[in-house]
């Protein structure tokens, strides 16, 4: 099945020139575009396309350096633009070896849709297309949106990029640091080993025969678990650690009510929950108003 080309658009409330320089100026794009680190206009003659450098970091201290150019750029009567560009490299380690594209500006009432498609041939024969379909070209699609809510951000709040990838990348290691804790101890003390003092922890607090509440800790264990799926995967993540910040207080005082010995543990329940509440309300904060890629029109 042939793979369909990467469409992102979304609506700007920006003046024309604003958009276009942020979109065109090498050092303004390479500010937003989460798939560039840096890109470098070479020298050019008025009669000739403008041609770039670009310089991806992917980690590890490995880099994917390519070359591109304009092709063309367009104003119609309308007031819309158009700039088409022809972009590869050379590099074999790269799943992209040549594409083309285009950005489109066009006026809409009091906004411009900013709008891109490109597409690219892959290396890596077969094993390079199935990586590049079910891997690459979503995580490219998913970065191009992302780029664009940034962008959006950017002109219309003054919101500068580095402070929003800044927040973004932050709450999302402070979701997958919740995501393990929630994971880890509804499943391994609760379910896969279910520890003594978890059973003697709900046995002081409610009188129960111990295999009832061996019962009891696993559902609880379960309820942990669907806890941290539904904080991974939802789109209104305050919800979640709002009742995280009325979850965790209560943890710790059931601990500390079941066993007032644990205050004078090395790993007191009364530091570790308060860390967690802490972590929670910072969470919570860096959530509002999140940049996110679902903002923009993945389709035609």
């Amino acid at each position: 099945m042939k793979t369909k080309p990467i469409y992102v658009a979304v609506p700007i409330k920006s003046k024309m020139e604003h958009l276009w320089t942020a979109s065109q100026d090498p050092k303004k794009h390479e500010q937003w575009d989460l798939r560039f680190s840096s890109i470098t206009y070479l020298p050019k003659k008025d009669d000739e396309p403008q041609y770039f450098t670009y310089e991806t970091k992917i980690g590890f201290g490995i880099r994917i350096a390519g070359w591109g150019k304009s092709t063309g750029e367009v104003q119609s009567k309308d007031g819309s633009r158009t700039s088409a560009l022809h972009f590869g490299t050379d590099q074999a380690i790269s799943i992209i070896r040549e594409g083309r594209g285009y950005w489109k500006y066009q006026p809409n009432q009091d906004s411009i849709d900013f709008i891109t498609q490109y597409d690219y041939k892959v290396n890596g024969g077969t094993l390079g297309k199935g990586f590049d379909r079910f891997i690459f070209r979503p995580l490219m699609g998913w970065a191009t949106a992302l780029s664009f809510d940034v962008l959006k951000r950017w002109l219309e709040k003054e919101e500068t990029p580095s402070s929003q990838y800044l927040r973004f990348f932050s709450g999302w290691i402070i979701t997958f640091l919740f995501f393990f804790i929630w994971m880890y101890h509804g499943l391994v003390p609760k379910m896969i080993h279910i520890h003594p003092e978890e059973i003697s922890m709900m046995t002081n607090i409610i009188p129960l025969r111990t295999e009832v509440a061996k019962t009891l800790t696993a559902m609880i264990g379960i309820g942990e678990v669907i806890f941290g799926i539904c904080l991974l995967i939802a789109r209104q993540k305050r919800i979640w650690y709002s009742l995280q910040m009325i979850a965790f207080p209560i943890l710790a005082i059931s601990a500390i009510i079941a066993n007032p010995d644990y205050l004078a543990h090395p790993f007191s329940p009364l530091t570790f929950h308060l860390a967690l509440v802490t972590l929670s309300v910072l969470g919570f904060l860096i959530h509002k108003d999140f940049p996110t890629a679902k903002s923009c029109k993945r389709t035609k």
